[in-house]
């Protein structure tokens, strides 16, 4: 995984805090532990929340725009500026875009050109040792 990529995880709050205590014990352990940007949702509603098509213009436009401040993106995408200020707000929030103080005005900002999603199919999701051979 590149350092522009951002994870979104579909996982139960168990599955979050296990997953976390791991990380902790191989950083006391001196190990590796992987250098990406993980955005753990807990089920599917979260997710279609988060990446709504109105979220996703947003996020697209300040990638490709490159928008001095909301009101200029809330005229690029011909939205209201509250609903828009609201919206980046909530993605703020979860770390999915920044909003930089620029004198008056908030500049938003995304780090990451590429979303990769992972979301389980089983319970307990699959591993290798799960695949039948065709």
């Amino acid at each position: 995984m590149t350092t522009n990529t951002l994870h979104i995880t579909v996982e139960s709050t168990a599955e979050f805090f296990e997953a976390a205590l791991e990380d902790v014990r191989r950083l006391e352990a001196d190990e590796e532990v992987d250098d990406e940007y993980v955005l753990s949702l807990p089920d599917e509603e979260a997710l279609e929340r988060v990446l709504s098509a109105k979220n996703l213009e947003l996020v697209r436009t300040i990638a490709t725009a490159e928008p001095e401040s909301v009101r200029e993106l809330a005229r690029l995408v011909d939205r209201d500026i509250k609903n828009v200020s609201t919206a980046l707000n909530r993605l703020a929030e979860l770390g999915l875009v920044e909003l930089e103080d620029v004198g008056r005005a908030k500049k938003p900002t995304v780090w990451y050109e590429h979303v990769e999603i992972d979301i389980p199919i089983a319970p307990g999701g699959a591993d290798d040792s799960d695949v039948i051979p065709a």
